[in-house]
């Protein structure tokens, strides 16, 4: 009975394997860089496309990401990134580049 359970757990295994390639950042935009002074306005915001757009528009950041308390995030540092830390409320605590 075990001969005939372990090419058919082999065969199981080897139909959960993913060719899906994680899809990579576009690239940073020269010249283009984040400032996080002056992002007070953002703290106790909650997560929306206005406050989005406002982050942008403060920071000069080309790509804004929210990080939840426990994420695992990458730690690759890009210039032209703002990061908006989120508390357990979902509210902004804090905002830092990179």
């Amino acid at each position: 009975m075990i001969r005939l359970a372990l090419p058919l757990i082999a065969l199981a295994v080897a139909g959960c394997k993913s060719d899906a390639r994680p899809e990579t950042p576009p690239p940073a935009v020269p010249g283009v860089e984040c400032n996080s002074n002056g992002l007070e306005s953002l703290i106790g915001r909650t997560r929306s496309a206005e406050t989005t757009t406002e982050a942008k528009r403060l920071s000069g950041a080309n790509i804004v990401r929210y990080l939840t308390p426990g994420m695992m995030v990458t730690m690759e540092f890009r210039a032209d990134r703002l990061n908006l830390h989120l508390g357990t409320d979902g509210k902004i605590g804090s905002a830092r580049c990179g």
